[in-house]
């Protein structure tokens, strides 16, 4: 998974998160127009409409 603009990274690459967890606080980094969270998802090296994951239950 991709975040972006976030204010505060809250966990580290490799961390196990769980349902729930708050994970990073919003933000307006780099060149965006005001707070929001800008969410990718990558899967193989392809980056995937995120959307299609939120259909699973993990």
């Amino acid at each position: 998974s991709h975040y972006y603009h976030l204010r505060k990274i809250l966990v580290k690459q490799g961390d196990r998160v769980r349902k729930g967890q708050t994970i990073g606080l919003v933000g307006s980094t780099g060149r965006a127009s005001g707070p929001h969270l800008h969410w990718g998802m990558e899967v193989d090296g392809t980056f995937v409409d995120p959307i299609e994951w939120t259909r699973y239950e993990f």
